[in-house]
């Protein structure tokens, strides 16, 4: 059960306070961490497991694991990065257990997929070959609303779910959840020219999709 915003332990910035006080037994910044990084970690085991459900079980037993092994926690990382590369361990375990044990090392390298239509551009007979044949729209045009109604987003989450597993999880540790790159990286044992491939390539298809709604 969420605890109330006045009983809520504000940020420390020095993750050694922070796992001193948890190792101490400091409930209230236990709670705090959840509150923090649930959401964020429940996006890393959906690219090796099968449903919500299971991400779920990943997570909690990832917390279980955060507190037994709060003793080896040496600062060498973030806390935040610590924690998610555990997520991602056992993640990746428990993707063997369901035979979908593809490492996302893997998923990442997704050939020369093209982030944006070719007939987007102007082709090799034109003089400006590789120009935009139509610029994309500037959606600063539209009512202040339409990029924040209800329907949109609901319409743009459905989108980031239909996203190959690799991307989604990019995008959303990126664009949902505020992880920095390197965070990314470091999590998913990715290379930052991965990260950077798999982000533009998820935010260029979720853009189309926001064209295909708003331009109709």
């Amino acid at each position: 059960m969420p605890i109330q915003a006045q009983q809520r332990v504000p940020p420390v910035v020095d993750d050694l306070d922070v796992v001193g006080r948890l190792r101490a037994g400091d409930e209230r910044a236990f709670e705090a961490l959840i509150e923090q990084l649930h959401p964020t970690m429940l996006a890393v085991p959906r690219a090796h497991v099968r449903t919500r459900a299971s991400a779920e079980e990943v997570v909690q037993d990832a917390w279980v694991a955060v507190l037994k092994g709060l003793d080896r926690f040496e600062g060498r990382s973030s806390l935040k990065t610590w924690i998610m590369r555990i997520v991602a361990n056992i993640a990746m375990t428990r993707g063997v257990r369901e035979a979908r044990s593809t490492p996302f090392s893997s998923l990442a390298a997704e050939g020369e997929e093209a982030a944006v239509d070719a007939d987007r551009f102007r082709g090799p007979q034109d003089a400006f070959t590789g120009h935009w044949n139509a610029y994309p729209r500037d959606w600063s045009t539209l009512p202040e609303q339409a990029p924040l109604g209800r329907e949109t987003l609901r319409a743009l989450a459905h989108e980031l779910e239909a996203l190959p597993d690799a991307q989604r999880t990019v995008v959303a540790l990126r664009d949902v959840y505020g992880c920095r790159s390197e965070e990314v990286c470091a999590t998913l044992e990715i290379s930052a020219a991965n990260q950077r491939v798999l982000l533009h390539r998820g935010r260029s298809r979720l853009r189309a999709a926001l064209e295909r709604r708003f331009d109709d």
